[in-house]
């Protein structure tokens, strides 16, 4: 079994952290420097074909769960707190149902449990459209998304993923090929009947339609002992549009005593 990559920070309560598609675990780096102040051991996961963790052809939320109990094994942890963003969400969501008895606390930010319709069509356009052998530089790169993507933050954050393979080439580090082809896999809902009753939370951003009010009733039968807080004058990336609000919010729930 191979062991997703992780950067570790602090000592103390695991607290593992999951991003979302196309991310990595270095998005989180400014939060885990916080947590780890906190009196968290924080752990910032490459989820499979992402960052510097192993690529594959299968992807899918039951395999990323299987990669996270794996990875919580290697690492002899006990009672986690999970958070995951988006697609990190998901899987911590399931991870959370599938082994309730090795997680603590739940955080899960803008993602709710239900099924999402493909909707990164236009993304997975850009990045395939992306040549490196004339597109030879990151300025050239996000010239050639550009023409598809007209937001810069989202440019930018994609932009994170390249990288200089050799002196020669650039490269993108997710595995492109393979998440093209189990994009459907990214919208799947949780399944039906599935519950975890540790404590949860779900942050929604203010401006994102990710987690609407109808979702909380699919929520709470889900997680019974969950709370839905909204993040003001933040979208879909929470954590980045707001990091006053969303870190004072997570910190309390994750720190409060039962």
């Amino acid at each position: 079994m191979q062991i997703l990559h992780s950067r570790i920070v602090g000592s103390g309560k695991p607290l593992l952290i999951l991003h979302g598609y196309f991310g990595m675990g270095d998005n989180w780096k400014s939060y885990a420097n916080k947590f780890a102040l906190d009196g968290f051991e924080v752990h910032l996961i490459d989820q499979r074909n992402h960052g510097r963790s192993f690529h594959s052809d299968a992807f899918n939320y039951e395999l990323m769960v299987a990669d996270l109990y794996a990875y919580i094994k290697h690492h002899n942890l006990e009672k986690v707190d999970l958070l995951g963003h988006s697609m990190g969400g998901k899987t911590v969501m399931l991870f959370a149902v599938e082994y309730p008895e090795m997680v603590n606390k739940l955080v899960v930010v803008d993602i709710s449990p239900k099924m999402y319709l493909p909707h990164h069509q236009n993304i997975i356009k850009a990045l395939n459209s992306v040549d490196f052998v004339t597109q030879n530089t990151r300025k050239l790169v996000e010239e050639q998304l550009a023409k598809y993507i007209p937001e810069i933050s989202v440019r930018q954050f994609l932009l994170k993923n390249t990288y200089r393979k050799d002196k020669e080439n650039l490269a993108f580090r997710f595995n492109l090929p393979s998440l093209t082809a189990n994009n459907n896999e990214v919208g799947e809902p949780l399944p039906s009947f599935t519950v975890f009753k540790g404590e949860t939370l779900f942050v929604k951003g203010e401006n994102s339609g990710y987690i609407t009010t109808e979702d909380a009733a699919l929520i709470n039968a889900h997680f019974p002992n969950s709370k839905i807080i909204t993040i003001s004058k933040a979208g879909h990336w929470v954590h980045a549009e707001n990091p006053t609000d969303f870190y004072d919010a997570v910190g309390t729930f994750l720190t409060k005593m039962i």
